[in-house]
């Protein structure tokens, strides 16, 4: 065990590969903290985290048994941008699921205004009304200014940590916020999308 904790991530891939289950051991001891980290500060909730971090290293093994792993890219940042696509994914599952419906009920739940408060549904709308502004004309963007903002702005990682993420340059990473910016501002001029409140 000793003598594999001084191996390379890489060598200890290919002994894995190799039928040594245990190089797989040091590399998730390398690993794991990094990893539970990141997607507890994503998703903030323990139970989920745990539940992810599962999928991430089974989704890991399975790849490096099928050997569809190649070693073009850092391990490292390899492992990092499964658990990010995970997450994303769990994101993007939850958001499907938080529609609602009123449509097989006899009664309009959603606009009773006896059942309202003041803080109904009408006033949360307008005061999200920025939020969903925004979020519209970064659906607009391409794939990798959006992934940039959500990243920045929605996840608040680093620099450094989008770019692991992303497999780019720091300078990259910023380039792609600076354009992400622009366009949002030109978009927001263009479809008329005020931020004011």
């Amino acid at each position: 065990m000793e003598k594999l904790q001084k191996l390379t991530d890489e060598q200890l891939v290919s002994s894995y590969i190799g039928g040594n289950s245990e190089a797989f051991n040091v590399l998730l001891d390398r690993y794991e903290s990094k990893v539970f980290t990141y997607i507890l500060y994503s998703v903030k909730n323990q139970e989920l985290a745990e539940d992810l971090f599962q999928d991430a290293f089974m989704r890991i093994i399975s790849t490096l048994q099928s050997g569809k792993y190649t070693e073009q890219q850092k391990f490292a940042s390899w492992v990092m941008r499964i658990c990010h696509n995970l997450v994303i994914d769990y994101f993007r599952h939850t958001a499907n699921e938080m529609t609602v419906s009123n449509d097989e009920s006899g009664i309009d739940l959603l606009n009773n205004t006896s059942i309202a408060d003041e803080h109904n549904a009408e006033t949360e709308f307008i005061e999200r009304q920025t939020f969903c502004g925004l979020d519209e004309i970064i659906r607009m963007l391409p794939e990798n200014q959006q992934e940039v903002i959500r990243m920045r702005y929605y996840q608040d990682l680093s620099f450094k940590e989008i770019a692991q993420l992303t497999g780019v340059s720091i300078n990259t990473a910023l380039g792609r916020l600076r354009y992400a910016l622009i366009n949002l501002r030109r978009l927001a001029d263009e479809y008329k999308i005020s931020f004011a409140s």
